[in-house]
């Protein structure tokens, strides 16, 4: 049962996926997302901007790189992580693609 490709509870289906994504990896930057999502870059990063401007995600610097979370400040944040829970339940495609993602640098010299 795929319900994310017929529903988008937070107006499109872009934001609705990256905040499922952002829910099932804690934390991540835009090119990351538009690589988990196969989503344009520029689609994920308008996203972003609007889901940050609603204060549904929140971002901070971490070097050079910008880092984006859900709000754990935002007035009915419980709500919004049990909703996000729920509907990433049912996109089975996108929890395998987290899963499999490589989130730490591969050590210098190591043969492939």
């Amino acid at each position: 049962m795929l319900v994310i490709n017929q529903s988008s509870p937070f107006g499109s289906g872009t934001r609705t996926r990256v905040l499922l994504a952002l829910r099932l990896m804690g934390s991540s930057y835009p090119r990351e997302l538009a690589r988990v999502l196969d989503t344009a870059l520029n689609g994920v990063q308008g996203a972003i901007r609007s889901l940050e401007r609603d204060g549904l995600i929140t971002g901070r610097a971490v070097g050079r790189t910008r880092l984006f979370e859900l709000n754990p400040r935002y007035f009915a944040a419980t709500e919004l992580r049990a909703l996000v829970d729920k509907l990433a339940g049912a996109d089975r495609d996108l929890q395998d693609r987290i899963a499999t993602l490589r989130r730490r640098p591969r050590r210098t010299a190591k043969p492939l």
